[in-house]
């Protein structure tokens, strides 16, 4: 059995969320967005470590931005066809597997009295009260928070690894457990008999016990000694701690990173131990991590989100502000959580529409850079890494903070924008598009085309809501085909009417391309750093190195660029800023 979607209505920053998962799912989205709330509902739920009066709703678990004495966590599964659970459930479990679980809170205005119930059934529209969440012995949620104590979720798994272990064995092990102990039991006997005759044990006891018959003569029978840890065999290996050898020689076990690794370790051996056992389940559960990556190097992350996906059985959600684990899952898995004024939604109610095709065409591209794409606010789309280098410096020279706004820069490596928006668009977030005006050959005609209008406008007609106006002016764009190499006045005049058009969705095509614009606006500064004299020499020279040319361009004129804070080369960022200053409340003095 599986979560298949949960709904939240009224509930902390969810006004009103549909949001359906995965077997593997991986729940993105900024700083304060709702991810730990999401975790919460389904927790109050679905984790019996949380006491009956943990899960007494509270006022701050009503929707903070408008009126609400009510809300309601809907928690739906599918696929339910295990034994335990059907046992448990049977009478709320439908004939093709489907179980819905709710929890229902209500406020009295007038008293602020606070009340919750508990729901299940077939489905959300035939639901019976239920007394408390009884089912949890059967389906429940393991959860690991991001404010985490290793140690002491290490020595909990530890033992209950060794719990588990002890129950799988066959009689002809526990016979031969039994021998062992028996021997191991001698060996304490020992150990504590000559740990007593050590002569600074001998004092320091004697020392304890002189002070406590001074405090009191009750218990002057009884002496205290230092002890071995346990006499008992079965209580010293249930005891035993975990170390790490080197080349036979036990070390302490390693910092915050690697105590996570371990303990991720315990929990799976103990999952795939139940698994093995092709036994029906006593249980289903569903585990839950908040940041996995913490304290871990890059490197580990990338394989932590592979093991999170191949290794542990059964349904996987995390939160991660991650790009490595990130990259290393397909998009389709990628829960990313927005805010819509005020209220936080799921892009694509969770479910991403990105298609396989898109998925094969983009991934490729995909790595740790890129990915952090999925973390952003608005993401500035370019074509090549000179762009991209200019950019960054070019918001730095006006005072742009991509990091405190949120923007990312990416290069499409040529143009291949669609992959790219596609991915941003069902993920929800916004984009902005700075390509190049493109003039080419028909092949095999004597014709030539407006190549990087007509880019845009696939852009547009792909990506965004029709709008009237643009509608119109597109009804004529035979007059983006021309017969000669340059465009005729009115074929010239049009496509500018549709690159202004075009900006008010954040879509902007160069005059001709960045080292021309660069020229065209900064000419004296590219003299000097060419030493040419014609535009045409200058342009040829800045255009052969490109990412080279601008790596050293920037490096040497970085703080001259301030000069183009009202050139059109900069509206690109300014349309960034715009979006984020409108979607995130952000002000800014530049």
């Amino acid at each position: 059995m599986k979560i298949k979607t949960i709904y939240l209505e009224g509930f902390r920053n969810f006004k009103k969320a549909t949001i359906a998962f995965a077997e593997k799912s991986v729940v993105i989205g900024s700083n304060d967005i709702g991810k730990t709330n999401l975790l919460y509902a389904m927790r109050i739920l679905l984790d019996k470590s949380l006491s009956d009066i943990a899960i007494e709703p509270k006022d701050t678990d009503f929707y903070a931005y408008e009126p609400t004495d009510s809300f309601e966590i809907r928690i739906e599964f599918d696929d339910v066809v295990e034994e335990c659970v059907i046992a448990k459930l049977k009478q709320h479990i439908s004939d093709d597997g489907q179980l819905v679980l709710v929890y229902k809170a209500n406020r009295q205005p007038s008293s602020k009295k606070i009340e919750y119930r508990f729901f299940a059934g077939r489905d959300k529209d035939n639901l019976a009260e239920i007394d408390s969440r009884y089912y949890l012995k059967t389906v429940n949620l393991k959860f690991i928070g991001s404010k985490r104590d290793l140690l002491e979720y290490i020595r909990q798994e530890r033992k209950r690894l060794l719990e588990d272990a002890k129950k799988i064995r066959d009689n002809d092990e526990i016979g031969a457990d039994d021998k062992t102990l028996a021997l191991i039991e001698k060996d304490l006997e020992n150990v504590g008999n000559n740990v007593a005759k050590l002569n600074y044990i001998h004092k320091a006891t004697e020392g304890v016990n002189l002070q406590l018959s001074e405090l009191s003569y009750h218990n002057q029978s009884q002496q205290i000694v230092f002890d071995v840890g346990a006499s008992n065999p079965s209580e010293f290996v249930d005891e035993l701690h975990l170390a790490s050898q080197i080349q036979g020689k036990n070390v302490v076990v390693g910092g915050d990173g690697r105590n996570n690794q371990i303990h991720l370790a315990l929990w799976s051996a103990r999952n795939q131990m139940v698994h093995d056992q092709n036994k029906e389940p006593l249980e289903v559960s569903l585990f839950c991590i908040e940041e996995p990556e913490a304290h871990l190097h890059p490197h580990q992350q990338r394989k932590l989100a592979q093991y999170l996906s191949e290794t542990l059985e059964g349904q996987v959600i995390i939160t991660t502000h991650s790009p490595q684990i990130a990259c290393e899952v397909p998009p389709t898995s990628i829960i990313r959580l927005y805010s819509q004024d005020t209220d936080t939604q799921a892009a694509g109610n969770g479910i991403n529409p990105f298609t396989e095709a898109a998925f094969i065409d983009f991934g490729y591209r995909l790595d740790a850079i890129s990915a952090e794409t999925f973390f952003s606010g608005v993401v500035l789309l370019v074509e090549g890494p000179s762009e991209q280098l200019f950019y960054k410096a070019l918001a730095n020279a006006l005072g742009i903070d991509l990091d405190r706004l949120n923007i990312s820069i990416l290069l499409v490596d040529g143009v291949g924008f669609k992959p790219y928006a596609s991915l941003l668009s069902s993920l929800r977030i916004p984009f902005v598009i700075r390509t190049d005006n493109d003039i080419f050959k028909i092949p095999r005609q004597e014709h030539y085309r407006f190549a990087g209008v007509q880019r845009a406008i696939d852009i547009y007609q792909s990506f965004y809501e029709k709008d009237e106006k643009t509608e119109g002016l597109l009804g004529d764009q035979h007059l983006l085909i021309f017969d000669t190499p340059t465009p005729p006045k009115e074929n010239l005049s049009y496509a500018k009417s549709i690159v202004a058009l075009l900006e008010n969705f954040g879509i902007f095509i160069s005059n001709v391309d960045l080292e021309h614009d660069l020229y065209s606006e900064l000419p004296e500064v590219a003299v000097e750093f060419f030493g040419g004299e014609k535009e045409s020499e200058t342009v040829i020279e800045m255009q052969k190195r490109k990412a080279t040319f601008m790596f050293e361009f920037l490096r040497q004129h970085s703080k001259r660029l301030n000069q183009l804070k009202d050139s059109s080369i900069s509206n690109p960022l300014k349309k960034c800023r715009q979006i984020a200053e409108y979607l995130y409340g952000t002000p800014t003095n530049s």
